[in-house]
């Protein structure tokens, strides 16, 4: 089966300093990936290569078995979603209207969206549990509430694929946890998600592979099950981690914390 994302010997630098080097990266359909590191190593760089928003200087990205250089803004963007950590919009539009945005790739030069297009922007703020939200300024709703929108409009998209930056980074508990159930339910949907994170714990709750970078590069790379040890997670962090199995009700769960010194 052929990857859907395959990132093959990419480098990259800013200037004069390298932040990626010689990254090899196969995701599938359907998969969720993980990318975990300390800050500066290189996880957004990657996801912004990997839209072709930055311009690799070594080495070969394909999606869809083409080169992602190769493809218009238009035609990724009808391939790709990109859920950024932050989004400002610079007018007071309603919650729907931004959801509806996403239809932008599939209109033509000039073209408005459709009461069909407003129809289907709505269904998806419905299926996520945001359609109160519709006739409120984006402006006026909160961080968690804006991230779910922001969602809702890169599903409005129809990607095959969607890149998330931190989705959870300024969440409070409640709202983590329903970015994180909506990744789950697109993964099982057929949509790729690729996720950048802090909260290794995170991981449990995806399933799938995770990525760990490191300042110098991989540290590993693979299931779940294989790569978030004891050994690759401190190795990653620069610091002792330590895992945890919680068994409730018959069921295990597990969790990492850092063991500092004091």
């Amino acid at each position: 089966m052929q990857p859907i994302v395959s990132v093959s010997n990419v480098s990259f630098a800013y200037q004069n300093k390298q932040v990626l080097r010689n990254i090899n990266l196969d995701i599938y359909e359907g998969e969720t990936v993980c990318l975990l590191g300390p800050n500066g190593c290189g996880k957004t760089t990657l996801l912004n290569c990997i839209h072709n928003t930055l311009q690799i200087q070594q080495g070969r990205i394909l999606i869809c078995g083409r080169d992602v250089k190769t493809y218009s803004i238009t035609e990724l963007a009808r391939l790709m979603g990109y859920v950024f950590q932050e989004h400002n919009a610079p007018f007071p539009y309603t919650s729907l209207e931004v959801v509806r945005m996403g239809r932008t790739p599939h209109l033509g030069f000039f073209q408005s969206p459709s009461e069909q297009d407003t129809e289907f922007a709505y269904s998806i703020m419905d299926e996520l549990g945001i359609a109160h939200l519709a006739a409120k300024r984006y402006t006026n709703i909160s961080g968690g509430e804006r991230q779910l929108v922001l969602i809702a409009r890169t599903l409005c998209q129809e990607p095959k694929i969607i890149l998330f930056d931190e989705p959870t980074s300024h969440l409070d508990y409640k709202n983590q946890a329903l970015v994180l159930h909506i990744l789950k339910k697109l993964s099982q949907r057929g949509i790729t998600v690729i996720m950048t994170s802090h909260f290794p714990n995170h991981v449990w709750n995806l399933g799938d592979k995770v990525a760990m970078i490191g300042y110098s590069g991989f540290v590993a790379m693979g299931h779940v099950e294989e790569v978030m040890t004891e050994e690759y997670l401190s190795s990653t962090y620069g610091v002792n981690v330590r895992i945890y199995d919680v068994v409730k009700n018959g069921e295990i769960k597990r969790f990492c914390s850092p063991e500092l010194e004091l």
